[in-house]
């Protein structure tokens, strides 16, 4: 009987070491699950950093005075016709607060709409395709943060048969390259960064790479300038251009809006600064300024492009 009982006794003791290990599995599980969620959610911080380095407000606010921020109605006028900005915020009925996150996901990676047909490529999903997954995930955090907005987004003026969407799947075939950013093993990190920031956050080539008839990218004229998407001409920032400026001047012209010589950034390029350029980190604007260092130079295109 004393034996059995040290026997309870012991198997109460080793059940209750058990019970106690299960638990603090348990809470370490439950932990690592409570982390993992909070991760998946995004950093909503960061992803405020991510908007201001991919320029959103400037496409999804109107030019006016008091306009809501990414309520929609920036126009864009192109030679296909009128595009409006769309009303990003979380309203359910006007804006996105009914997309989901892969929604977003798949806007931004593969210029699909949630019910399925194609974005046209004024919205440059084109770059923000290379945008990385955890980026991503951040910047969808911080899009569900802002105050939602009742303004309906406003329909696109396009002439046929450009306001057609089924078309831009075969546009896509011959110009669209989906899939994040992939860095260049024979590149530093800061050029690589500096990659990533021109080519999918900031999206610089939708403006300063020319574009053919279809409204394809023009891979040989990459970043050299001549024609922008609303016809007006748009500088080659290729090192062509570029060299005449020191890394000093360049880095002031991108957070001020002046040249070394006292000239100053037109309307467009004005705006890009003040939301863009000169809101990012010290280390980025280098990286982005290394980056442009390090491209090929292309010649200035002929005037007839650029008019």
């Amino acid at each position: 009987m004393a034996g059995s009982s040290c026997f309870k006794r012991a198997s109460t003791v080793r059940t209750g070491r058990r019970l106690l290990v299960l638990g603090r599995s348990a809470t370490l599980l439950a932990g690592a699950a409570l982390f993992t969620c909070a991760a998946a959610q995004g950093d909503a911080k960061h992803g405020e950093y991510l908007a201001k380095a991919g320029g959103c407000v400037a496409c999804h606010t109107e030019e006016k005075k008091g306009a809501v921020r990414f309520a929609g109605g920036r126009v864009l006028k192109t030679p296909f016709g009128t595009f409006y900005g769309p009303n990003i915020t979380p309203h359910p009925q006007a804006g996105i607060g009914n997309w989901k996150e892969a929604d977003f996901v798949r806007a931004m990676r593969e210029g699909i709409r949630p019910d399925g047909a194609n974005f046209f490529p004024a919205f440059p999903y084109t770059s923000f395709t290379k945008i990385t997954d955890a980026d991503l995930r951040d910047l969808w955090a911080y899009l569900r943060t802002l105050p939602a907005s009742d303004k309906p987004s406003r329909a696109h003026e396009l002439r046929a048969p450009y306001g057609w969407r089924w078309l831009v799947t075969p546009w896509k075939w011959l110009y669209f390259d989906p899939g994040p950013f992939k860095p260049d093993p024979a590149a530093s990190q800061a050029v690589n960064r500096g990659a990533y920031l021109v080519q999918a956050l900031g999206h610089c080539g939708e403006c300063h790479t020319p574009r053919n008839s279809l409204g394809g990218p023009r891979r040989d004229r990459y970043l050299a300038g001549g024609k922008g998407p609303e016809g007006k001409g748009v500088p080659n920032i290729t090192p062509t251009r570029l060299k005449k400026w020191g890394d000093e001047g360049l880095k002031y012209f991108l957070e001020t809006g002046f040249t070394p010589d006292g000239d100053i950034a037109n309307a467009t390029m004005g705006e890009v600064i003040r939301n863009t350029t000169s809101q990012l980190t010290p280390a980025d604007l280098a990286s982005l300024i290394a980056y442009l260092r390090s491209i090929p130079a292309i010649p200035d295109a002929p005037k007839s492009e650029s008019k």
